[in-house]
């Protein structure tokens, strides 16, 4: 009886054994490749794609099935490299598509990140006879020489009380450096990024926003796909959009943990870690809108700003002539990637 009781445990045992190892097999089998998902950034690494990182760092991806190929920044913008089909989602910004969009390229945005323009009108806080962007007529603006921003910054200084004209000085060096050495005496940094620089280096700007001269807000910046990449993808781009949605989320609730994953993955990128901590705390309430929410875009937004490059005759066609029809802007963004919550 006794060895009949043995040779029985023994039995259950290796039944046990096999079943587990079956079960271990097919978890094994079952297991599916990663699908790479291409994503072009619109400069190098910086605070405006930190969600982005975050949600490889803490495997929102990887979750999702998903392995985030970032391609590194060049000259190609991301809206032509989207267009093309080189990548898949790439950042950029809401002026930037709607000149490209106008002229024909292929791209939709789907998901927000800066909710509010992320630059402003910026002069040295030491220029104490440049009180409001009126006192800028016959100025030296210095720029990049981006289609609108002549009329932009014009009709800012209008509605200050100015006649809107200034000197345009395409810059070669940074906007800050520019300012310091007088070569130009207003420019348009990024307050939570060339702003924070400034202060930092002992020459704080002060900011004339647009908005608090009448001029409407826009998204500063944008992530976009191809609107035939998104139909044929369709699946793939809702868990995309899902876990970079996560990832901004994350961010804009944990901007200094958040700071450290945007390190992290880009080690040689940030000599002043202190600098992206502090950067991120700037940025991070932009994420969200006036609702709270990381991600979503209005036809009320986009009505604003690209309304007023329409109406300024500054959007061309294919063929190069200037559109004479508004653009329906429902058709430049969509938010049904989002996840809901």
């Amino acid at each position: 009886m006794k060895s009949h009781a043995i040779f029985t445990r023994f039995i259950r045992h290796a039944a046990f054994a096999f079943v587990a190892a079956a079960a271990g097999l097919a978890s094994v089998q079952a297991a599916e490749p990663l699908t790479t998902v291409r994503f072009a950034l619109d400069w190098t690494p910086n605070t405006d794609h930190t969600g982005l990182f975050v949600a490889i760092d803490k495997g929102y991806f990887k979750d999702a099935g998903i392995d985030v190929k970032v391609l590194p920044y060049n000259q190609t913008s991301p809206d032509a490299l989207v267009s093309a089909g080189v990548a898949d989602f790439g950042t950029t910004f809401q002026d930037a598509i709607t000149f490209s969009i106008a002229a024909g390229a292929k791209v939709k945005s789907v998901f927000a990140i800066d909710q509010h323009w992320a630059s402003s009108i910026g002069v040295l806080a030491s220029r104490d006879d440049l009180k409001s962007p009126k006192d800028l007529d016959g100025k030296k603006f210095g720029g990049v020489g981006t289609p609108g921003e002549r009329a932009i910054v014009s009709q800012v200084i209008k509605n200050a009380g100015g006649k809107g004209d200034f000197k345009l000085i395409t810059l070669r060096s940074s906007y800050i450096e520019a300012l310091k050495q007088g070569t130009v005496d207003f420019a348009l940094p990024y307050m939570a990024w060339e702003g924070l620089e400034a202060k930092r280096a002992g020459k704080p700007v002060k900011y004339f926003k647009y908005t608090d001269y009448g001029f409407p807000d826009a998204y500063a910046v944008i992530v976009v796909s191809n609107p035939a990449w998104l139909k044929t993808h369709d699946a793939l781009a809702h868990k995309f959009v899902g876990a970079l949605q996560k990832g901004y989320e994350f961010a804009a609730a944990h901007p200094e943990e958040a700071a450290q994953s945007l390190i992290k993955l880009n080690p040689s990128a940030f000599q002043d870690k202190d600098f992206v901590v502090e950067s991120q705390k700037m940025l991070s309430p932009d994420y969200r809108d006036a609702q709270g929410k990381v991600g979503p875009q209005t036809v009320a937004q986009w009505s604003g700003l690209s309304g007023f490059l329409f109406r300024k005759g500054l959007l061309s066609g294919p063929d190069g002539k200037p559109l004479t029809t508004e653009p329906n802007w429902a058709n430049y963004f969509t938010n049904d990637y989002l996840t809901k919550n």
